[in-house]
């Protein structure tokens, strides 16, 4: 077995792959950019190299580089992870040149699927079901938009190369297509360097279920079973399971043939996923289930095949690169309950699933038999150069049943404060009537998206938990009585305090009144709610309320304070009366930077008049694209920046004034 190997990758994949190496006595060496120097998986890692500033392609996705540190450190192969180089060909072969094993497929098999429109092409001559569309060379605007039509909307416009729902568009009319295309194309060119796409049919009702292969360099190739990925936003994967609900044997034995007959095609070698779309209109069918795409890398949803087959892929990944058989046969592989991952990102639902930065200021994942993939510890940032994902839960039980409830109370019990988080939404998605009842698709957290995006808005109890903190009534050092924090001594009433809670909903104001030791009225115009504490410390307390012992947990930043209570999280800020005077002088006509990015494309001039919704600025941040609209109907009075200008968060781009002002 290796003796060491380099990490190509950062963050939570870089930290997993670590995990297995040190089981096997392997020595690991990380490599961190700028802004990873205090990373976790540098701090894990037996030794690490820099590489380079924060931006990626100076960085993780630098080959001199990452071969450089590797030869520098001694390690005799590279794991390339996920994402960045884990799917470039000439990286793998110019691994290979320098005597280094790429703990990967080989570069011709990269090249095979690496490209959509011929992996297609190649999967439909080994005779696996493709979905339909176009899959040709020919990229004119006007040619795509007439096969666009021939296949009939809606069609998903999809870049060739990569993944990761990067380059991707769904186009519902003809008259839409157009903007789709050159929206696509950009956002493809930026990840992938290659702008060309292909133009496929999109199923109305759809699932997304994939298998994951493994081959060997000995001609032996299995499948691992399926993984249903059905529920996505913005064309990438939310919550995952395995198996998929209501697969029968005989599809799962024709999806199965059909992965290793696709991996056998190219002669594969390591970790695979084969990606099908299965039209789901008229149920599950084997006769209905087409080819996307294959990875030619470990999925980020691993986990959940690794819980119900009884394997460490990335253990296989490092067997197999050194040159061992498969450690198991297909005869030898079964499935044994029911797993789901949830990825847990620094984004904000409510706004369109915005991806956001800021300090992790609090982090708590919960205890017992859930597993925790994570790249990141409490203190850490979530900064605009990389994947804002915190982390994975990886729940696994004997029925489907009972995963799905541990999976919503693990999420239930995990806290993240200091930045916005999915982790309501994941909450109210665990729990939603058609993923729970095993009717997962496509669309179906689009749907649904009022319902699981809306941000959580605090009842009578949360609002009278968080007005004791709010008015001093639990005084952050050890042993300080709540009637002195709540105010002076009075000679005459009870000691109480106003607060004012600003929310999700608005604001709400209300008073908050010492009733004797430890016991406290919180009065809302005119309703009550007394609240008895029974233990408390710095971050958590046990109280009872209208007969019931409830516990709560909260985290006091300077801005506001952050409250987990009852598996939900209530974010409370306190606000700035100068903040709020700037905005009126500006009569809210700002259109500001809602993270630090690159400005793509500026549509408008000062002068033009503007309609509320229309598409003014689009900028790239985060590995994604953004287009900020108008938020009224107006002029652009003033124009702050120019395409190719990086922007901080909150800088004002332009500002607008209606259209009668002088």
């Amino acid at each position: 077995m290796f003796s060491k190997i380099l990490i190509a990758n950062r963050g939570e994949i870089a930290c997993r792959i670590i995990r297995t190496a040190r089981q096997l006595g392997i020595r690991t060496v990380a490599v961190y950019s700028d802004a990873d120097r205090d990373a976790l998986h540098v701090a894990l890692a037996d030794e690490a190299v820099h590489i380079g500033p924060a931006a990626a392609s100076e960085s993780y996705l630098s080959k001199e580089r990452i071969l450089g540190a590797a030869q520098r450190s001694g390690a005799e192969a590279i794991h390339p992870g996920y994402g960045f180089l884990s799917e470039n060909a000439d990286f793998a072969e110019a691994v290979e040149a320098a005597g280094l094993v790429f703990i990967g497929p080989s570069p011709a098999s990269i090249r095979a699927m690496g490209l959509k429109d011929a992996a297609k092409a190649l999967m439909e001559r080994a005779g696996v079901p493709v979905v339909p569309g176009y899959h040709g060379d020919k990229q004119d605007a006007a040619f795509l938009v007439e096969r666009a039509a021939e296949i009939g909307f809606p069609v998903l416009i999809k870049a060739r190369a990569g993944g990761g729902g990067k380059g991707m568009r769904r186009v519902d009319r003809p008259e839409d297509f157009a903007a789709a295309l050159e929206a696509a194309r950009r956002e493809a060119k930026s990840a992938f360097g290659d702008d060309a796409v292909l133009i496929e049919k999109y199923l109305t009702q759809p699932r997304h279920i994939e298998i994951q292969v493994f081959g060997d360099s000995h001609g032996n190739v299995v499948h691992l079973f399926e993984r249903d990925c059905s529920l996505q936003r913005r064309h990438q994967k939310v919550i995952e399971e395995a198996p998929a609900p209501g697969m029968t044997d005989e599809m799962r034995s024709a999806m199965g043939e059909a992965a290793v007959r696709a991996a056998r095609a190219i002669d594969y070698r390591g970790a695979g996923t084969v990606e099908f779309i299965a039209d789901v209109s008229e149920g599950l069918s084997p006769d209905r289930f087409f080819f996307m795409e294959m990875n030619t890398r470990l999925q980020v949803e691993h986990p959940v095949t690794e819980a119900i087959a009884g394997v460490d892929l990335v253990e296989w990944q490092l067997r197999i690169a050194y040159g061992e058989p498969l450690p198991r046969t297909q005869a030898e592989l079964g499935i044994e309950g029911w797993a789901f991952e949830a990825r847990l990102y620094a984004e904000d639902p409510s706004r369109g699933f915005l991806p956001v930065t800021g300090t992790l200021s609090h982090l708590r994942f919960p205890e017992g038999d859930v597993r925790i993939d994570t790249g990141v510890r409490e203190g850490d940032s979530i900064t605009p150069h990389y994947d804002p994902l915190i982390a994975k839960l990886i729940v696994h039980a004997p029925t489907r049943q009972a995963a799905l409830a541990k999976l919503t109370r693990a999420l239930q019990d995990t806290k993240a404060a200091g930045t916005a988080s999915n982790l309501d939404f994941l909450v109210r998605l665990s729990q939603q009537p058609d993923f729970v009842a095993g009717h997962p698709d496509t669309g179906l957290i689009d749907r649904e998206a009022k319902t699981l995006t809306a941000a959580s808005i605090p009842d009578d109890i949360a609002l009278a938990i968080a007005a004791i903190p709010e008015a001093g009534g639990m005084a952050r050092s050890s042993g300080s009585d709540p009637w002195q924090a709540l105010g002076a001594w009075q000679l005459w009433g009870e000691v109480n305090r106003p607060v004012t809670l600003h929310h999700s909903g608005g604001h709400t104001n209300g008073r908050v009144i010492a009733k004797g030791q430890d016991r406290y009225s919180v009065q809302f115009d005119n309703r009550a709610v007394a609240v008895r504490m029974i233990s408390r410390n710095d971050d958590s307390c046990r109280m009872e309320i209208d007969g019931r012992q409830l516990r709560a947990e909260f985290f006091q930043m300077p801005h506001g304070m952050t409250l987990f209570f009852d598996g939900h999280t209530y974010q409370f800020h306190r606000a700035d009366p100068l903040d709020g005077a700037e905005e009126e002088a500006v009569g809210g006509d700002r259109l500001v930077a809602p993270m630090p990015g690159l400005i793509k494309i500026v549509r408008v001039q000062e002068g033009d008049v503007v309609a509320k919704g229309e598409a003014l600025i689009v900028m790239e941040a985060m590995k994604m694209e953004l287009t900020l609209t108008a938020t009224r109907d107006g002029v652009v009075e003033s124009l702050h920046v120019g395409e190719g200008d990086q922007t901080s968060e909150s800088a004002v781009l332009l500002s607008l004034r209606p259209e009668d002002a002088q």
